[in-house]
């Protein structure tokens, strides 16, 4: 019996799964990652990396980040604690879904992740304070690789469900899409 009920969204390879904790008069249980039950996504790739993120103010947003190949990364995003507004972008030219975007209610009542293939950036945006997250990463960080979207470009029209209230400099300074961005050509 799997632990992970697993949805197609609108974009191609992005998905989404509900895990099923068990719970009783204690808590709850559950499981946040099988590679067994999610063989069917990961499609061979193994995780790499896992790391931790805390963003204390509502309204905050990280990202759009990602990575170029051979170091193009898949990932599994998982809110421990708080909610946020997740956002992956389709980065993939020659994909019917080029830079549209697709963003879903990561929650620790919820108990939704999202499962980013290579070729998609990833950002989000805390509804509540203090959110934590889980990330498991098919690749390990390639400083020399890494590149990023402004989340609010407006070629990218991501509908933030808050005024945004804080990014990093380094996350403000990314620059808007032109005529040069050619996509993550996998």
């Amino acid at each position: 019996m799997s632990r992970f009920v697993i949805e197609q969204t609108p974009l191609e390879g992005l998905k989404f799964f509900k895990r099923q904790p068990m719970g009783d008069s204690r808590g709850f249980f559950e499981r946040l990652f099988c590679e067994t039950d999610l063989a069917d996504i990961l499609q061979g790739r193994q995780i790499r990396q896992a790391n931790r993120s805390l963003t204390e103010k509502t309204g905050a947003v990280r990202g759009l980040h990602f990575q170029y190949p051979p170091h193009a990364e898949a990932k599994i995003v998982s809110c421990l604690r708080g909610r946020i507004f997740d956002v992956a972008v389709d980065l993939r030219p020659d994909s019917p879904t080029y830079l549209k975007w697709f963003g879903i209610e990561l929650s620790v009542e919820n108990f939704h992740s999202l499962y980013i293939p290579e070729g998609f950036a990833h950002g989000f945006q805390n509804l509540t304070e203090n959110c934590e997250l889980l990330y498991l990463h098919t690749q390990n960080y390639a400083p020399h690789a890494e590149s990023a979207l402004n989340a609010t470009d407006p070629r990218l029209a991501i509908s933030w469900p808050l005024p945004i209230s804080e990014r990093s400099k380094r996350d403000q300074n990314h620059p808007l899409l032109d005529d040069r961005f050619q996509g993550v050509l996998l």
